[in-house]
Parts: C-alpha cells; structure tokens; sequence
C-alpha cells in the first residue's frame, strides 16, 4: 500500500541519522577496501585487459524507439516511447546503471505520455569520453536535452542522484519542467555537497591505469554486483535474474565506463540543493521504497520540510528502485498525480 503526505520523522532526527552513515562514506570505505584489497593481490594488467576484451557490447533496447542526441561532449543514446505530453525519466548512478532501470515503468507510462529515458554521458549506451565528470556537466546535459531534444515544458523525474540535478534545473529553469518527480533522491541529506580532500584522493587513486581499473574491475565484477544489487538495490532478490545481472555486468564493463563510475563512488558527482529547495515552483512528487537504504525513507521528511506541499508515496514492498520492483503501482501513482493537477 501506498501513503501520501506522510510525515516519518523530524528533519532533526534524519540529520542525526546521517551524519555518520551517509553516502559518500560508505561508498568511500567500500573503495578504500577495494584498493587496498587489488593493492595485495597485486592483480596484473594482463587481468584487466582480458576482462575488457571479454566484455560484451550492450545490444539494441527491446523496449521503445533507440534515437540518439549529439550533445556537444558526446552522443547520448536515449529512448523514446508513446505519444501525449513529455515526460523525461532520468536513471540513478551505480555500477552497471543506465536508463534500462526505467523500462518496467515507461511501459505503463507511455500509454498517457510520450517518455523519453536517455543513458546519461559516460552510462550505457551512450558516448564515453574523456572529459572531467562532475555535476555541472550533467547539469548542462539535462538542461540542453530538455530544449533540443524534448522542445517543451516537460514532467521531469529522476532518480538518486540525477534527482538533485533536475530540482537544480526545475528551480533555475521553470519554463523547461512542468512538474517534478524524485524517486528515492539524493542531494538534501548532510553530506550532499562538494567532495572533501578524502574524496579527492579516492577519485585521484581510481583514476591510476593499473590500481584504479584492477579496484573498479572487482567492484563490477559478477559476484560483487550480485551483492551490490541484493544489498543496495532491490527488496525482493528474486528480482535478481541472470538476464539482469548479465546486464549490470555489460554496461559497467563497455569502454570509458570507468571514469564516470569512479566520479559517482568519489562524491564528484554530488550536487546539494537543500538550500535551494523551498524555490520550487513545480508540484512535486516524491516516491520511496519502504526497505531503500541509500537514503532511507526517513530521509523524506527533509524533503517535505523543505517543500511542505510535496506528494510523498511509499511502496512497501521495495527498496532503492521502487521504479523497478513496483513499477505499475508507481506509474499509476505519478500518473494521478499528474492528472491531479491538470483537472
């Protein structure tokens, strides 16, 4: 079952609770671990190579119309689906991470609206390049899909950490989003804001030829994306079928992947808008698995200080992708409350 307008905890308690325990630092001991642990092993260059001539092209989408965008840093691959007004849907980061995440949800969705799920710069399919991955870059992406691909005012939705970078864009550019929707977002917590001198050396050290692929080699490889998935993702490990995993698998191993992924595990790619929040002119929608670890649920109640006439929906069933493991339910409810403000 689904709650709206729900009010879990104060704002002071969901700071207190993430001040130790929040993003950066359990992505930034994770690593540590790992470099540490392909610093011991001492894992040749030969290993990496062979992984990278193993590893399988991403084949064409089953879902959708494949359309590309010749974005000025690269080609974004992007899918489109239905037809009625734009809704643009915007995947989280994370090893292996790309638009593929939205297709359980898009289906019911593009019976009412035309949706359009693009692999961000660096992610699935799209272009890899080598070029300094930070929040202003994708800032810019979103900003310059929505005028050249999408050419209207749109229903923007995101989720994780690309949720800080469409509240960025609906604040600083209204005329582009119509309304707002967050699933399981990043970006109001405490520790939201720029990378600090611990994170830099991470990024720093992750970027290293041999020590940073060998690290990010066993960050993505099957058995720790299998844990990852069942750990950080999902609710239900039934969900964790081979077809998917095979998939997380690809996509975190196609070619220039691993700068993109090494700026998202160092905080590079952090983006905070608590400060600028309460500037929303969209209706906003919020939407939250029950079990999401990465930020937990309590973390809701920050947003909807910040934005008191937000719609917050909890699938109970779910963890961090309720897009994935509720998808109907959750296309119904962002549908209502679409339509609730077009009445």
């Amino acid at each position: 079952m689904e709650s709206t307008h729900a009010v879990l905890f104060s704002p002071d308690m969901v700071n207190e609770g993430s001040k130790g325990a929040g993003s950066s630092g359990r992505r930034r001991r994770l690593v540590k671990g790992l470099l540490l642990g392909s610093a011991a092993v001492g894992l040749p260059a030969l290993a990496n190579s062979l992984i990278a001539r193993r590893s399988e092209k991403l084949g064409c989408p089953a879902w959708g119309r494949q359309e590309s965008y010749a974005w000025r840093e690269g080609e974004i691959s992007y899918q489109s689906y239905g037809m009625g007004a734009p809704l643009v849907l915007l995947h989280s980061f994370g090893p292996g991470h790309d638009s593929e995440e939205w297709r359980p949800a898009s289906e019911p969705l593009a019976r009412s609206f035309r949706v359009f799920a693009p692999d961000l710069l660096g992610w699935g399919r799209s272009d890899k390049p080598d070029v300094h991955y930070d929040d202003g870059l994708y800032l810019g992406l979103v900003v310059d899909f929505l005028r050249d691909v999408v050419a209207e005012r749109c229903i923007l939705v995101a989720a994780g950490l690309p949720a800080a970078y469409a509240v960025q864009v609906a604040v600083d550019h209204p005329e582009l989003v119509s309304h707002l929707g967050l699933v399981v977002p990043l970006g109001i917590e405490s520790r939201s804001d720029e990378p600090d001198i611990e994170d830099a050396l991470v990024h720093r050290l992750l970027r290293v030829p041999i020590l940073g692929k060998s690290s990010l080699n066993l960050l993505t490889s099957r058995a720790a994306l299998h844990q990852y998935l069942q750990k950080e993702v999902f609710r239900s490990p039934e969900k964790i079928d081979a077809a998917r995993l095979d998939h997380y698998y690809r996509s975190s191993h196609q070619p220039g992947s691993r700068a993109p992924l090494a700026a998202y595990l160092s905080g590079c790619l952090n983006h905070g808008v608590a400060d600028i929040a309460s500037r929303l002119e969209s209706p906003l929608w919020l939407a939250w698995g029950r079990h999401a670890r990465n930020p937990p649920v309590e973390t809701a109640d920050l947003w909807l200080h910040h934005v008191p006439s937000a719609e917050l929906a909890v699938f109970e069933d779910s963890g961090n992708h309720p897009h994935l493991e509720a998808s109907s339910r959750l296309s119904q409810s962002l549908e209502s409350f679409i339509t609730s403000f077009s009445d």
